[in-house]
């Protein structure tokens, strides 16, 4: 079966790799545009487009899925395209092209969590259980039915880099069997059912870490934002990254935003009881330790956290 491949970063690529396995026929890779990336700005291709050209498959570049680009792929006459993380929205004239349409593996268990960030923000909201599913994309937002499901357990330490990580795995296998369903004709897609929420981009301003909430929202949030966009707080103006916090229900005595080194534990106070700092990057240096970073500050008793 002739497949055309859709995907443009990392995680994506164990599906890229799956279907090959399997024995597909990646007949292309489409996949976002070279970026700039790194403090000088390198163009750099999409990790897709990089695994791509060492399998030696053609690689076709595109921002936007025009008028241009639904030709080439019309051209390849692929029977069914496979998407993992494109990027960009597929209009109905591309949709058409393959017999078997569009396979979308997506990253939640829909229709919970639809759109463009669905692991960051089921760890936000403190799932136990999140997983993933292919289904047959359509012109609605992850709205087609649904081929295959898996799940994974959430765990309390979880970022979504890491839950993301072992997902991409999983889910390759089941894009893979999914397809070979396809192949055999004996693949059927179900209507989605259950209570539908959105996971929209996250933006940077959505990584800001408010003290005023509770110390357990404010640990979800920096692991849900981890690493990207990353979560952040910022101290006499300038912004500090943070990494994953510590909950620390024995310390209910530090304001909203009050830092504290207690025991060599850096220590902030939220809307509960505090939280421990991991790691912290002030603007324009390397990450480091939290106690290291306290050490350069003058006063440590009067610290606060915007």
């Amino acid at each position: 079966m002739r497949v055309l491949f859709a995907g443009t970063p990392a995680v994506a690529v164990p599906s890229l790799d799956a279907l090959l396995g399997a024995g597909f026929d990646v007949v292309a890779v489409l996949t976002r545009p070279d970026a700039p990336l790194g403090r000088k700005r390198v163009l750099t291709p999409s990790p897709v487009a990089a695994r791509a050209a060492e399998l030696g498959i053609g690689v076709i570049h595109a921002a936007k899925v025009d008028a241009e680009i639904i030709a080439r792929i019309a051209e390849l006459k692929p029977d069914v395209a496979a998407i993992v993380a494109y990027g960009g929205l597929i209009p109905r004239a591309a949709l058409d092209i393959p017999q078997h349409g569009w396979i979308n593996l997506h990253f939640s268990l829909l229709p919970a969590w639809r759109g463009a960030a669905p692991v960051q923000h089921a760890v936000m909201a403190g799932d136990d259980v999140t997983g993933a599913v292919t289904f047959l994309l359509e012109e609605g937002l992850d709205t087609g039915p649904v081929f295959g499901t898996l799940t994974e357990k959430v765990h309390d330490d979880d970022t979504s880099g890491g839950l993301l990580e072992r997902l991409s795995h999983s889910g390759a296998v089941l894009l893979a069997q999914t397809l070979s369903a396809v192949e055999a004709g004996a693949a059927a897609a179900v209507p989605q059912s259950g209570e539908v929420s959105l996971a929209p981009k996250l933006s940077i301003d959505d990584a800001r870490l408010d003290w005023h909430q509770p110390a357990l929202t404010v640990g979800r949030r920096a692991r849900g934002v981890t690493p990207e966009p990353g979560a952040w707080t910022t101290f006499e103006g300038q912004r500090l990254k943070l990494e994953p916090v510590i909950l620390r229900p024995d310390t209910l005595d530090l304001e909203p935003g009050r830092v504290a080194l207690r025991e060599k534990a850096v220590l902030v106070g939220t809307g509960s009881h505090a939280v421990e700092l991991t790691r912290i990057q002030p603007s324009g240096k390397k990450m480091m330790t939290a106690a290291d970073w306290v050490r350069g500050q003058t006063s440590v008793e009067s610290m606060v956290f915007e």
